[in-house]
């Protein structure tokens, strides 16, 4: 075809027009923000290979969330720290543990928040594993979904409003889903980290969360990333299975995967988390002057958006809400 009087840059002349004709926006709304806290102190604690980002008592993680909600993030997902691990994980499913009294406080506190407990073992056992291992060291799909159910469970009676089971067991949506049914909690939805990749993004967060393997790794369960044909697998039986939203992670590295997932089950929320070690490379260049770190932050959570991802969880939550909420500031770098 021959179009002799397209001119693509007329459409690029200003700001207005090009603001006028965006593909894609960032909304506060489009944001979840994960907070750690931690059995055992009094202060926060910065995580060393996080910068701005903390590990919370209960009492400072309730402010946290405060300060985040009038920002007008509404949305939060909390991973725990206990003060003792054992191999099977049990702080993970106790009522008195670390992460189901953080739960019920900042649902107490908070409670039009969307409180999302991730549901896994990897920050309770003595192993830093996702499960239940066997005396060689392999991990049991079934006898861990059966801890998975009872973790779910007593977040869903603290507060929470939505299970977030990131182990990739086989057949955990749809074992969670019937401890919720079982119990009534049918309004409690599940978000699964339906394509999780084994990946090297992952590190900080194993900072902030104390959740290192202490031997092997976890590419047994998590997906290879070499692969995104097996993405449409996952989610197509996690949603078999009852989830009511599917997650991609990482985000930055699987763009594609995103579209993928988004192109094939377009009725269904999807989240990407942005992962610790995309927001670690921002702050770290950022520290050393060789970019732009707001003008890349609204570059990269963009980006995400516009591959198919209706919410990001992302530690950038804070930072991007208050440049949307000063339009001058925002206009500057759009």
């Amino acid at each position: 075809m021959h179009f002799p009087n397209i001119r693509p840059r007329r459409l690029r002349n200003s700001k207005n027009i090009r603001d006028m004709i965006a593909e894609t926006s960032l909304s506060i709304s489009d944001f979840i923000y994960p907070i750690f806290i931690k059995e055992g102190i009094e202060k926060k604690i910065e995580v060393a290979s996080m910068p701005n980002i903390y590990q919370f008592p209960i009492e400072e993680a309730k402010n946290e969330a405060k300060e985040a909600f009038d920002l007008g993030i509404k949305s939060f997902i909390l991973f725990g720290v206990p003060e003792k691990k054992d191999e099977m994980g049990s702080q993970a499913y106790d009522e008195n543990g670390i992460i189901a009294q953080a739960i019920y406080e900042i649902k107490s506190y908070l409670p039009d928040a969307v409180i999302i407990a991730d549901a896994c073992l990897c920050e309770y056992t003595s192993h830093g594993h996702c499960g239940i291992l066997d005396k060689n060291g392999k991990l049991l799909n079934d006898p861990t979904l059966e801890l998975l159910k009872k973790e779910a469970f007593v977040y869903a009676k603290m507060g929470a409003d939505i299970i977030a089971p990131s182990g990739m067991m086989d057949g955990m949506v749809k074992a969670i889903r019937e401890s919720l049914d079982e119990n009534g909690f049918y309004d409690v939805a599940i978000m699964s980290y339906a394509v999780k990749y084994s990946s090297a993004f992952y590190g900080p967060f194993r900072d902030a969360a104390e959740s290192a393997p202490a031997f092997g790794d976890r590419k047994s369960y998590q997906m290879d990333f070499r692969n995104s044909k097996e993405a449409i697998k996952e989610c197509m039986l996690d949603i078999e299975e009852g989830a009511d939203y599917l997650m991609v992670k990482p985000a930055l590295s699987y763009l594609d995967v995103i579209k993928r997932v988004k192109d094939e089950f377009y009725y269904m929320p999807l989240a990407a988390y942005n992962v610790s070690g995309e927001y670690s490379m921002v702050k770290a260049a950022a520290k050393m002057g060789w970019i732009d770190e707001t003008a890349m932050m609204i570059e990269t959570l963009t980006s995400i958006k516009r591959a198919g991802a209706d919410i990001i969880i992302t530690y950038f939550a804070k930072d991007i809400a208050k440049i949307l909420g000063d339009s001058h500031e925002k206009n500057t770098y759009l």
